[in-house]
């Protein structure tokens, strides 16, 4: 196989991965895993980034996209399966 031919093959596995991990984030029933396959999206979607040859877009989507956002995703699914737990309980703001 010549390198052209690798790198097509390589781009078409990135690429299924991503659709993979979407809708695997989209159609899970827990929040906490949502949240999960949510940031393996945005860290295979920055490499996919820099292999489009866009390391400060890569570096953002990481950063922002993958490890802010999904931090806040993770404290926000923790916070509403607590609620959840304990509906009687008092709900504080």
């Amino acid at each position: 196989m010549s390198q052209s031919t690798l790198l097509i093959v390589f781009d078409g596995v990135l690429l299924v991965t991503l659709l993979a991990l979407a809708a695997a984030a989209v159609l899970s029933p827990e929040p906490r895993r949502a949240v999960m396959l949510f940031i393996a999206f945005g860290l295979w979607l920055a490499l996919i980034w820099a292999r489009l040859q866009a390391p400060d877009v890569a570096l953002a989507e990481a950063a922002i996209g993958a490890g802010l956002g999904g931090a806040l995703m993770l404290a926000a699914a923790r916070r509403a399966a607590r609620s959840a737990a304990s509906p009687d309980r008092e709900r504080q703001p």
